[in-house]
Order: structure tokens, then C-alpha cells, then sequence
């Protein structure tokens, strides 16, 4: 079926057109082995450390503090594991309730092994407030990983501020900013984070592939064991075609950063204006400070999944705010960590616009959602 509409971007987002021309030749002709010490592989070790460079530029780092991952949940795991295995004294690593399963699953992992774990309770807004991680943090505390804004209800965290309570008390700082990188300004130093994860078909980029920022002087245990990519953290030959694609679709985004946060900000009030119009009862979570374009919406006494499935017989594609499997329906842990009540957490769904979408994408999802919710 070919969708009409698009709008679930936080998934994944379309690729770009200039970094899908960027790595045909390297799929096609260039496409030499970067680690071999012959002239056939010159022109990929180049493309290689020029990608570094790129994306350095676009997050306010330096090319060294770049490593290529497979996505965000590759540089996630990593981070969280091996901050816990490379302490001998089995220090605490802190995150909070409402992460991505990315961070939580690997946070589970290492207590089993008994690294302790705390985790932090979000406001009723979607905050992780700098306060809360005051009252948590000990000088015992290794490693804080708080997402940089939240995928379901899209709320920007205060990461500078919890970044230096953490440094405060000796911790380092990670933050899984997978939704936020291309989409919101970001300059890793002026933040002072210590690691931040990003994923490229986030932001436009091919899937399969992301990067993983550590601040120069840090160090991790190796990921993978094998060959001396990646400064002997990362086995195994690049995907070169990829990580092109990758550092062309951010540097895009990047140039026309403040463009599409207001174009995808017009098209938010466009449609909450269009659903407040048609009378549609609804209430917006995630507070006042959310990534464009990122809705989560609760409508009272509705069923979400009904509202997925039958916006996508509309040819409508948008998420929803709990997990369904074949038995059962259960509520997202990111509503149930703001305290969202069952009432509104099952008829919850979220709406991601992205830059490839139109005023026209906007009035059909508020005249689909009108038909739906006004019968």
C-alpha cells in the first residue's frame, strides 16, 4: 500500500536526496576496503575522515571524539556496559525512568551483574529536572545517562544542567540524543556531555548506521575485538557508503537547522489548531519545551491502537503511545513514568512531522483523526 501521509518520523525519517547521490560511488566504484594499504583504498580512507569531520563540525566537536556505530543503540549499549565493567569498585550509574529501551535494557543488564542502578523519576511535564538528580547522585556515582529529548512525548531535557551536577560529584555524562541531533542545535562542548549517541535514519540518513561522540581524553572498553578500526574500539570493516550518507544528511539538516524548526513548528500549530477547530477533545503531553513537529496526544476514554489502525486504512501513518503485542495492549513505561492515567495513556498516539511534510499531510491527519474522534 502506498501511504498517503507519513507522520511517524520519529521512527524513522525519508532519506535525504543529496546523501542518497552522496553514496552511490561508493557503493558502485569506490568501493575499496579503507584499512588496505594499496592506492585503490585511498579515496575511501579519505571519504572516511572527511564524514569525521563533517559531523564533528555539525555537533561542536573534534574529529577524534567521532566513532561510527551501527546506530544509536549500538553507542547506547556500549556506553552503559562499558562504563560499568571498566570500574573495579562497581560504582552506581544513574539514568531515568523513561528512556529508550536502548539504554534501559542495558541498564537491566548490567545490574543482573550486580551493578547497582538508579533511575530517575520524570515531572508530569516529561522533565528529568537537575534537582532530582541532586538528590540521587553520590560521589559514588560513575556514569548519568539522560536522553536529550524524550522520542514519545518529545521533551528537551535541561542536559547542561544535569551535566554539571553530574561533573559535580565526578560522574560523566551521556546523553542518547538520537531524536535530537539535525533536529535542534547541539554543541557537544558548550554542553560539556562526555558521550552522546545519534542514529542517521533520524535525521535523513541511511539506516544502520550512527556514530557515538567521547570527549577527548576519555576512553571506553572496545565494542568489538578484531581489526584496528575505529582506534581499535570498533572491529570491522567500515561501511563507507553508509557513513558518507550519514554525514551528508546531517550536515543538511544541520545548514537549515533553524528553517525547518520553524517550518515544522508552523505545521504543529497548523494542526493542533485544525483538531481544537473540529472540536476534538485532546491533551497534549510533554510540556512546553518539545521538539517540532513531535505531538503526543491524549485523547480521554479512546482507544490509540483503534485510532493507529484506522488512520492507516486511511493511508495515515502515525505511532501510538502503548506497546501492543498478540495477547495484550500495554502501557507505554514513558506515559506510566509521568504518571499519565490509564484513561488517557491507551488512547494516546504521537504525530512526528518531518521536513518532507506538507500543509496538506496536516489538514488529512486533522480530518482523519475529526472522523474518527467526533463519531
Amino acid at each position: 500500500m502506498k501511504y498517503q501521509v507519513y507522520a511517524d518520523n520519529a521512527a524513522t525519517t525519508r532519506l535525504d536526496e543529496v546523501a542518497f547521490e552522496a553514496m552511490l560511488p561508493w557503493l558502485k566504484d569506490n568501493y575499496g576496503n579503507a584499512s588496505q594499504p594499496y592506492s585503490f583504498a585511498r579515496e575511501p580512507k579519505k571519504a572516511l575522515a572527511a564524514a569525521r569531520e563533517t559531523i564533528a563540525a555539525c555537533i561542536g566537536a573534534n574529529p577524534e571524539e567521532i566513532f561510527f556505530t551501527s546506530g544509536g543503540t549500538e553507542s547506547d549499549n556500549w556506553v552503559i556496559k562499558s562504563s560499568a565493567f571498566a570500574d573495579v569498585d562497581r560504582r552506581a550509574t544513574i539514568t531515568s525512568a523513561f528512556e529508550h529501551h536502548a539504554i534501559l535494557r542495558s541498564c537491566a543488564t548490567i545490574e543482573r551483574l550486580g551493578y547497582p542502578v538508579a533511575y530517575l523519576r520524570p515531572t508530569a511535564d516529561g522533565l528529568i529536572l537537575a534537582e532530582t538528580l541532586r538528590r540521587i547522585i553520590t560521589k559514588q556515582t560513575r556514569l548519568v545517562s539522560v536522553m536529550f529529548a524524550n522520542n514519545e512525548l518529545g521533551s528537551i531535557q535541561p542536559v547542561k544542567d544535569l551535566c554539571a551536577v553530574a561533573h559535580e560529584y565526578g560522574a560523566l555524562f551521556h546523553t542518547d540524543a538520537v531524536q535530537a541531533v539535525g533536529h535542534i542545535p547541539i554543541n557537544v562542548h558548550d554542553l560539556s556531555v562526555d558521550y552522546l549517541s545519534a542514529s542517521a535514519h533520524k535525521f535523513n540518513g541511511p539506516k544502520g548506521v550512527g556514530f557515538l561522540y567521547v570527549r577527548k581524553g576519555l576512553d571506553l572498553l572496545p565494542y568489538a575485538d578484531g581489526g584496528s578500526q575505529e582506534k581499535g574500539h570498533r572491529a570491522g570493516t567500515e561501511n563507507i557508503a553508509s557513513i558518507v550518507g550519514m554525514a551528508a544528511a546531517l550536515r543538511e539538516n544541520c545548514n537549515a537547522i533553524e528553517k525547518n524548526v520553524q517550518f515544522l513548528s508552523n505545521l504543529e500549530k497548523r494542526l493542533l489548531e485544525g483538531l481544537r477547530e473540529a472540536g476534538v477533545k485532546f491533551i497534549r503531553n510533554g510540556g512546553a519545551n518539545t521538539l517540532p513537529g513531535l505531538l503526543s496526544l491524549s485523547f480521554p476514554g479512546r482507544d490509540g491502537e483503534a485510532i493507529l489502525h484506522r488512520m492507516d486504512l486511511m493511508g495515515i501513518s502515525i505511532s501510538t503511545g502503548s506497546a501492543c503485542d498478540s495477547i495484550n495492549t500495554q502501557k507505554s513505561h514513558v506515559l506510566d513514568a509521568i504518571n499519565l492515567e490509564d484513561d488517557l495513556a491507551f488512547g494516546t498516539i504521537r504525530i512526528s512531522l518531518g521536513r518532507y511534510n506538507t500543509e496538506s499531510d496536516v489538514d488529512m491527519i486533522v480530518s482523519g483523526l475529526s472522523r474518527i474522534l467526533n463519531t
